[in-house]
C-alpha cells in the first residue's frame, strides 16, 4: 500500500490548442485530502493563468510541466476555476 494512498490526485490538461481543461469538472470525496495538478502544454496564452477565486488561488503556469494546487475537503462545495481572461473554465467538486 502506498503511503499516498489517502490522498486523492486528479490531472487536468491544459489544452491551449483545442481551447479548454480536460477534463473540465473533477470530483472528489469528502473528508480526504485532495489535490489538482494541472499539466501545461504548449503556446497558453490566457490558459497560462489558472485562477480559483472562491479559494484565492492565482496560478502563473509559466512553462512548468505542471502545477499542484491543494483542494480543501473539509466540507461539500463546488470551486470554480478559469484562465486569466474567464473564457475558458473548469469545475472542482467535492461530495
Amino acid at each position: 500500500m502506498s503511503i499516498f494512498s489517502k490522498n486523492q490526485t486528479k490531472k487536468i490538461i491544459v489544452d491551449a490548442k483545442n481551447h479548454g481543461y480536460k477534463p473540465d469538472v473533477v470530483t472528489f470525496k469528502q473528508g480526504k485530502p485532495a489535490q489538482v495538478k494541472f499539466v501545461a502544454s504548449d503556446n497558453m496564452g490566457c490558459m497560462n493563468e489558472v485562477i480559483f477565486k472562491s479559494l484565492g488561488v492565482d496560478v502563473n503556469l509559466n512553462g512548468k510541466k505542471d502545477v499542484t494546487i491543494d483542494i480543501p475537503t473539509d466540507k461539500p462545495g463546488i470551486y470554480d476555476f478559469a484562465c486569466s481572461m474567464d473564457m475558458f473554465k473548469g469545475k472542482v467538486v467535492v461530495k
